[in-house]
């Protein structure tokens, strides 16, 4: 379905900027998709993850399915490096409270927050070799 018609453009602008905060964050790529999949959930998530290339190894997609009920998160090999099935499971606890009360732009909001916090690894300090 477009944006248009399940997001108001408030809504639409919250999750973009959501996603950018959550790369911010993590260093890791989020591609959110709401509607119906051509399929299969899980494959369909599987073919936007392979859909984006060399980006797709740091890459964390999250397909949604609200006629069904359904979500999934998938992550590329370095992403799921950072974010763990429990982390996965978190940020999907975190959406599907929100659209159990029907906030499906909130959800995804709060998903992606979830998801960052946890994908997100220390910095690291380079110091010159003392000669």
């Amino acid at each position: 379905m477009p944006a248009g018609d399940a997001f108001s453009a408030a809504q639409v602008e919250a999750i973009e900027r959501a996603i950018a905060h959550a790369h911010a964050e993590s260093d890791l790529t989020y591609s959110v998709f709401v509607g119906a999949p051509d399929g299969d959930l899980r494959d369909q998530g599987r073919q936007l993850l392979g859909a984006l290339g060399a980006d797709a190894d740091r890459s964390v997609v999250v397909v949604i399915d609200p006629a069904h009920r359904r979500l999934e998160i998938l992550t590329g090999p370095t992403a799921a490096r950072y974010l763990d099935d429990r982390a996965t499971a978190l940020g999907a606890m975190s959406m599907t409270s929100s659209f159990a009360a029907g906030d499906l732009a909130g959800g995804i909001v709060a998903g992606l927050h979830t998801l960052s916090e946890h994908a997100r690894h220390p910095r690291t300090l380079h110091t010159n070799p003392v000669d």
